[in-house]
């Protein structure tokens, strides 16, 4: 079971990776999910993750936040806007065929990253849990409990972080805006930089008087348990989104990603709906041709019919024998049986003079 993925993993990189490092393996990542180029179905989703794990790692004072708090430290004190300010991101797209950071940007959060102004309150983070289940499983569909931890708005304080009786006051930094502007002078003119400010961190306020039981974040880590459906027909890295089931900020409720895993079997192997089976029969059942029973996914049995001359490998297909499409959509695959034939290797005196006498006549 996962949460929110961790940024150091996101990125494939150790925790002592110096900000060279970090950028050369996230531009090689970006070349590799961004959606222009990249038409899988969770690219773009991938894109983003990686793009945010890189704007905080990169950043030194938000890498330290995270490297000491984890996530619950970043959402707690960066909007998604304030997460991507101030990252050079034109120097790393510079010279792709594709768009720039700031278009897809605006297709993920809904707004251009050139906006100053602050966001209401934050919406909790999606969260992720991998739920490992069996072929069969996924065959018939079922239903389960899962616990999952997430962080939710602290029932004592109700968020404001502030011991119940006193009250957030405003940062006097920034005055109440969360950011700070850095103005200096250059040959080009006057270059002003907008940055988050580093007394309440983009809160805008001040916490005196911490809440004794969310230690002043605001937040607190429960675990629910929640009843899930598993529909008929998942594959492997299926994901079942359940809406409003992730973390909990003052904005509302994330998702909850249920992202399937499907064991290997040890007889049935698939791809896509059908499945594909190893039969093993005696080649002189081959030669002569047979009736064999298959036994399918879902317990019952097939009497199938060996016709005589069956060659090792050849495939036999059963229609309507393999995986129900998702939901119920498509029908149902097919099973293919691939055959394999037993030569033994201990033969007693009459077998092994009938098979001589066999060898003689097919020579013929």
């Amino acid at each position: 079971m996962s949460t929110k993925r961790d940024y150091y993993e996101i990125l494939g990189i150790n925790k002592n990776a110096d900000k060279r490092e970090i950028k050369k393996t996230y531009r090689k990542l970006a070349l590799r999910y961004h959606p222009d180029k990249n038409k899988d179905s969770d690219a773009e989703e991938k894109f983003k993750e990686i793009s945010e794990a890189y704007a905080v790692l990169y950043d030194d004072e938000k890498r330290q936040m995270y490297d000491r708090y984890g996530h619950a430290g970043i959402n707690r004190q960066f909007s998604a806007e304030d997460i991507f300010r101030g990252v050079d991101f034109g120097d790393i797209f510079r010279g792709m065929e594709f768009g720039g950071f700031n278009d897809i940007f605006e297709s993920f959060f809904g707004h251009g990253m050139r906006s100053n102004r602050r966001r209401g309150p934050r919406r909790g983070s999606d969260l992720q849990y991998g739920l490992e289940i069996t072929l069969e499983d996924a065959y018939n569909g079922f239903k389960t409990e899962i616990n999952v931890p997430r962080t939710e708005v602290c029932g004592t304080c109700h968020g404001s972080g502030a011991k119940p009786g006193t009250k957030p006051t405003r940062c006097p930094r920034c005055n109440g805006t969360g950011q700070i502007s850095v103005s200096r002078r250059t040959a080009f003119g006057m270059f002003t930089q907008v940055t988050t400010c580093n007394k309440c961190h983009g809160r805008g306020e001040i916490i005196e008087t911490p809440c004794r039981t969310c230690k002043g974040t605001g937040m607190v880590q429960k675990t629910r348990t929640i009843e899930l459906n598993i529909p008929r027909g998942v594959d492997n890295g299926s994901r079942i989104r359940l809406p409003g089931e992730g973390e909990t900020d003052r904005g509302g409720s994330g998702d909850l990603y249920v992202v399937i895993h499907v064991k290997k079997h040890p007889r049935f192997s698939r791809r896509e709906k059908d499945l594909h089976i190893l039969k093993e029969i005696y080649f002189t059942e081959a030669a002569l041709g047979t009736k064999t029973d298959i036994k399918t996914i879902d317990g019952e049995v097939e009497r199938l019919k060996i016709y005589e001359g069956t060659q090792n490998g050849e495939i036999f297909k059963i229609r309507n024998k393999g995986m129900p499409g998702l939901r119920g959509h498509g029908g149902y695959g097919d099973l293919f049986v691939e055959m394999r034939l037993i030569t033994p290797t201990r033969l007693g005196h009459r077998a092994k003079k009938l098979l001589e006498e066999f060898n003689e006549e097919i020579k013929k």
